[in-house]
């Protein structure tokens, strides 16, 4: 019985020290965390750093609870226990009614806890004078008092107000929110009401306020990871929309050249060049505004827009076969028609044969496939998958952020480039 006593004790004390590490690591984080308004960032340090507090208290009265000459610092370090323990309760209070938005200075819910709390600070106050609520015998034991209950009343009633609130509010919160704001009271309202009505059992409280206060820091990592997708999201649209901007001054030199000397050579062509280039500036204009992803077909008619330019400059030197049967599906806007410009820029060179490219598309068990392959000059063998070139660079990033998706570049066979778009 001893040895199972001392081994207790010892789990105890390693999993306190597990936590205050664990508390510390949480507190370095959200006080480090970049791009965070004041407000919360404020809020959470000093969430986290009153967690820290309770642990050390915690963890000080585990190593004088079975000196009896040390009764005095038991009974302090009872005191910073619950103090420190009711203190992140009322604030969560706060932080649920900030993020739904709702006036902090005039609400009734949080003048409510904040006056159950003090009823329960002055009822704390007392027990340092009475034995009516708790007390520390001689021996350094630890017994609850008649009116412990009602000590610790204005604490439940709070948390009840806490879990109510959240379930009314749940259609103003974020689904991550609402499920973490559960896992925030839920485990540690059992545990406290089994603490304290049913047995003590301290260990059970310090883990379900450990799983009360990683559920909040969860929040702060969520928001983390979305804001960094989100940013390289804008910093990838960003670099789309300079692409679209920097187009390629030749290209429309040659465009307005070939209209200009069709509308005398043949007026009907140069109507149809006319509106093909104008779509190419519609469609690339419209790629700067968007933000999400667009339908395939309007990604092959901005493509086919460009390449019917670019057919009336190099006339017979460029063939361009499209199978596409399957359309419905969606990719980020500048997906196909940066490709397939590459594959002019880079294989039509008039003193070899004509470029061909081929467009394809098919459905198949992982997804949707785009396949542009051409018999140009392809690339150097250090470009495949590792050095691509920058429109190709931004099209992979796009893809692996807006959509899951990948592209690979690959040799022909026979000379020239596969590159594949695949789209979850």
């Amino acid at each position: 019985m001893e040895v199972f006593r001392i081994s207790l004790e010892n789990f105890y004390f390693f999993v306190c020290g597990a936590v205050i590490v664990l508390s510390i690591l949480v507190l370095c984080v959200s006080s480090l965390v970049p791009e965070m308004n004041q407000w919360n960032k404020k809020f959470f340090v000093t969430l986290f750093a009153i967690f820290m507090l309770y642990m050390i208290s915690v963890f000080i009265d585990l190593i004088v609870y079975n000196e009896p000459s040390l009764f005095f610092y038991e009974k302090i370090a009872a005191f910073f226990e619950y103090f420190l323990l009711s203190i992140p309760i009322p604030m969560f209070t706060a932080y649920l009614l900030k993020i739904c938005g709702e006036n902090l200075k005039k609400n009734l819910i949080l003048r409510t806890a904040i006056s159950l709390w003090g009823i329960y600070f002055i009822f704390l106050i007392t027990a340092q004078f009475t034995e009516i609520f708790y007390y520390v015998t001689p021996e350094n034991k630890f017994i609850l008092g008649s009116l412990h209950s009602l000590m610790v009343a204005p604490m439940f009633a709070v948390m009840f107000l806490n879990l109510a609130g959240v379930i009314k509010r749940r259609k103003k919160l974020q689904k991550k929110y609402y499920l973490a704001f559960l896992i925030h009271l839920i485990p540690l309202q059992i545990a406290l009401f089994i603490n304290c009505f049913i047995f003590e059992n301290e260990l059970l409280v310090v883990l379900t306020a450990s799983i009360s206060i990683i559920s909040l820091f969860a929040i702060i990592l969520y928001e983390q990871i979305e804001n960094y997708f989100l940013q390289q999201r804008k910093i990838a649209q960003q670099r789309a929309n300079i692409m679209v901007l920097q187009m390629r001054p030749h290209f429309i030199y040659n465009a307005m050249m070939s209209i200009y000397y069709l509308c005398a050579q043949n007026p009907e062509k140069a109507q149809q060049v006319t509106l093909d280039f104008t779509t190419y500036l519609r469609k690339n204009f419209t790629a700067i505004a968007s933000e999400n992803t667009i339908p395939f077909s309007d990604e092959l008619e901005h493509t086919r827009a460009y390449l019917a330019v670019e057919q009336v400059q190099f006339e017979d030197n460029l063939f361009v076969e499209y199978d596409t049967p399957h359309k419905n599906f969606r990719l980020p806007p500048l997906t196909l028609q940066p490709i397939v410009e590459n594959a002019v820029k880079h294989g039509m060179d008039p003193e070899n044969a004509p470029l061909r490219i081929k467009i394809k598309t098919r459905e198949t068990n992982s997804g949707n496939e785009i396949i542009v392959e051409d018999n140009g000059s392809g690339f150097s063998s250090d470009d495949y998958d590792y050095k691509p070139h920058t429109a190709l660079a931004n099209i992979r990033q796009r893809l692996e952020i807006m959509c899951g998706g990948k592209i690979i570049i690959n040799p022909r066979k026979g000379g020239g480039t596969v590159v594949t778009v695949i789209i979850p």
